[in-house]
C-alpha cells in the first residue's frame, strides 16, 4: 500500500485510546503533522498520571485511575483509598508520539527535531511495510505503591510524588510546544 493511502487509512480511522479523544495539549503538534504531506500521526498521548493494577499481563483494565492534567493530593488520597485488596503502582509517564512517514529521510528529519526539542528517546521503530517513528520524551517514574491493599507511603511523601509529577509534566508540555515549532 503506497503512503498516501496509509495516510489516507489512518487518519479515518476511529480513536481506540481509552480516552476516546486526543490530548488537548498535543493536538496542535497533531494536526501540524498531519497537515505535511511526509507524516501522519498513528497514536499520541501529551502525557499523564496513573495508577494501575500491577500485572505481567497487558489487558484493558489495568487502568485505576488516569489524569492528562496536573493533579492535588487531595485527589491522589482519595483515588487510593478507593483502590481495595490490590497491588497498585504509580506511574507518571511522558509526551509519546508515532508517525508515519514517508521516507526515511523524512523519518531522520523528524527524529532529530523531535531529539533536539527534549525528545531524548526517538527513534524509527519500524521501516518494513511502513516507516514509523516513536518520539518519546524522558520525564517519569513509576513505583509500587500500594501491595496487598496496603498503602506503602505516608502523606508527606505523597505530597512529594505530587509536586514531582506534576513539574514533569510541565516539562513534557513544554517539550511538546518546542517540537511544535520546529515541525
Amino acid at each position: 500500500m503506497d503512503f498516501e493511502k496509509q495516510k489516507q487509512n489512518i487518519l479515518q480511522k476511529r480513536d481506540k485510546s481509552t480516552k476516546k479523544s486526543i490530548d488537548e495539549r498535543i493536538k496542535k503538534l497533531c494536526n501540524k503533522i498531519n497537515s505535511n504531506p511526509n507524516y501522519y500521526t498513528t497514536s499520541s498521548c501529551a502525557g499523564r498520571i496513573i495508577l494501575l493494577k500491577n500485572s505481567d499481563k497487558k489487558a484493558r483494565n489495568l487502568i485505576l485511575f488516569s489524569s492528562h492534567d496536573k493533579i492535588n493530593f487531595s485527589r491522589l488520597k482519595k483515588q487510593l483509598k478507593e483502590i481495595k485488596k490490590q497491588d497498585v503502582n504509580f506511574k507518571q509517564e511522558p509526551c509519546i508520539l508515532h508517525v508515519g512517514c514517508r521516507s526515511i529521510a523524512d523519518a531522520n528529519d523528524l527524529v532529530e527535531k523531535a531529539r533536539f526539542a527534549g525528545w531524548k528517546k526517538s527513534g524509527i521503530i519500524t521501516a518494513k511495510k511502513r516507516i514509523v517513528c516513536e518520539l518519546l520524551s524522558t520525564e517519569n517514574m513509576e513505583f509500587p505503591i500500594i501491595r496487598k491493599g496496603k498503602l506503602l507511603v505516608d502523606d508527606y511523601f505523597l505530597k512529594i510524588i505530587v509536586k514531582e509529577a506534576n513539574k514533569k509534566l510541565e516539562r513534557t508540555w513544554k517539550k511538546i510546544k518546542k517540537l511544535e515549532s520546529l515541525v
